[in-house]
């Protein structure tokens, strides 16, 4: 490549430049103020744009993850205090007590508490199905809407805990 055919092809680029530069000046409008009305003449009519709302037609909002599908749980604040405002997920069973012939579990909570539960004893998202001498059974309730079961059994053992220290 020579030195002549960089200039030439700068000087294809300066030219394009100003047929640019040209066209984009000539479509340029020029904006003028609006007239000012006459004295007692009536003030134009000012109309507000329409408000748009989307009909989704029963199709998926594509602006809703598929990530998180299913029912959101409602937030800390809006739960109960105390065990019914606790989910499966975020108690612990860290004992197993025999009274009077029957199971009772001691569940811990996140924040350290402790609760003594029974059967058909009821937390945010289920409830407890069954207490044996090693584990506890929940039925937790299941809120995707995409799933054909609307509970599932979740076991909860005392020698769980301890493996995972």
């Amino acid at each position: 490549m020579t030195v002549r055919s960089r200039w030439r092809g700068g000087t294809l680029a300066l030219q394009i430049g100003v047929a640019l530069s040209v066209h984009a000046g000539a479509s340029a409008r020029v904006v003028q103020p609006p007239p000012t009305p006459e004295p007692g003449a009536e003030p134009p009519v000012v109309t507000e744009p329409e408000l748009y709302s989307y009909d989704s037609g029963g199709r998926r909002d594509p602006f809703v993850s598929l990530m998180a599908r299913g029912v959101e749980l409602p937030s800390v604040s809006e739960r109960p205090d105390g065990l019914p405002g606790l989910s499966v997920n975020e108690v612990a069973l860290r004992g197993v007590v025999l009274s009077g012939g029957s199971y009772l579990a001691v569940l811990e909570a996140p924040d350290n508490r402790t609760y003594i539960v029974r059967p058909d004893d009821r937390l945010f998202d289920g409830s407890i199905k069954e207490i044996t001498a090693e584990s506890v059974v929940f039925l937790e309730e299941v809120s995707d809407p995409l799933s054909l079961v609307t509970e599932r059994e979740v076991r909860k053992g005392l020698r769980d805990a301890e493996e995972g220290r």
